[in-house]
């Protein structure tokens, strides 16, 4: 009888347990809701809401003044058909300008970050420093530094420089001569362009494993291209991929430095318009907010496509999945 009543106050006990487990589990999930709530509050009004109602207006014509008028599909088929200065000027400069600034770029803050790892500590922080500040300061430099370097004048550094040497006679307007300004374009953003991608590498590099790179001296590698390849390279994947995405997807949506040196939008004779100007011009100046939308949204697209593309190639099978 003893041992049935003891058995009989375990599985009170039991139950009892349960029950309360229960009630823990659901006080913790709602905690974990408060603290949550901020961030998803602000994710649905700034990220969700903004993306679905683009999404909306872009089959809409809409002025921001009078209500949406529902087109159906008609932006996209007069951005397919009729939009003749997106198709002569915007992509292949846009096209131009990512093939170049994006992998080129990348394998500049590539290689850059790979020399900084080879110097000492002290060296590589002045270095680093250097490499880094223009990517923050990159307005007032543009406004700064490079306006006089590309000024059309005689006391422009590039013009005083080319005319002294005997290259030119006259000084030539750089960042208002459509022939030029999509060159001075890449150059500066090349220049300014070694951000949060070259030190993501930097520090990729910074953290593989010493004992890395003692295997493999073991195993027989002595050059350090062979190391870069065969060591570096497979175990700073992720900030590789990181990088990867946002130099090609910063080269798509870039077009405030064609603006801010020619100081025009559109810029001269079409010469440094990007994908990113057109869609600002139909939706500032021209206030059709509606196409505008559209080509935004098929921006969205492709950059959409070409992350894909890069977790394809430089992604792990998790981050695939």
């Amino acid at each position: 009888a003893k041992i049935d009543a003891l058995l009989e106050k375990v599985a009170l006990l039991e139950v009892k347990n349960k029950k309360m487990k229960k009630v823990y589990n659901k006080k913790n999930i709602w905690m974990g809701y408060l603290f949550i709530a901020p961030f998803m509050i602000s994710f649905l009004i700034f990220i969700i809401l903004p993306c679905v109602s683009a999404a909306l207006l872009a089959f809409t014509q809409y002025d921001s003044i009078n209500m949406p008028k529902f087109l159906g599909l008609k932006n996209f088929v007069h951005m397919l058909t009729n939009d003749i200065l997106l198709m002569k000027k915007v992509i292949p400069n846009t096209f131009m300008f990512a093939v170049i600034v994006g992998p080129v770029g990348y394998a500049l803050q590539f290689l850059l970050a790979w020399l900084l790892n080879k110097l000492s500590e002290k060296v590589q922080l002045l270095y680093v420093m250097a490499i880094y500040v223009p990517s923050i300061a990159g307005g007032v430099l543009i406004s700064v530094v490079w306006s006089v370097f590309f000024s059309a004048d005689r006391l422009g550094y590039l013009n005083n420089f080319l005319m002294k040497l005997g290259f030119i006679r006259n000084p030539i307007a750089w960042t208002q001569d459509g022939n030029y300004l999509m060159f001075v374009m890449i150059i500066v953003t090349l220049w300014g362009n070694m951000g949060v991608g070259f030190l993501s590498l930097f520090s990729g590099m910074q953290n593989v494993d010493a004992q890395i790179y003692e295997a493999g001296r073991i195993d027989g590698i002595r050059s350090p291209l062979t190391e870069l390849v065969y060591l570096t390279i497979p175990s700073m994947k992720p900030q590789m991929l990181f990088s990867a995405i946002m130099a090609i997807t910063g080269a798509l949506n870039a077009g405030a430095v064609g603006v801010q040196l020619s100081g025009t939008n559109p810029t001269p004779d079409y010469g440094g318009q990007l994908i990113q100007n057109h869609i600002e011009d139909y939706a500032f100046s021209r206030l059709q907010l509606g196409y505008s939308t559209s080509l935004s949204f098929v921006l969205l697209l492709v950059v959409f496509g070409i992350s894909q593309l890069c977790f394809r190639f430089l992604g792990s099978k998790e981050d695939e999945s």
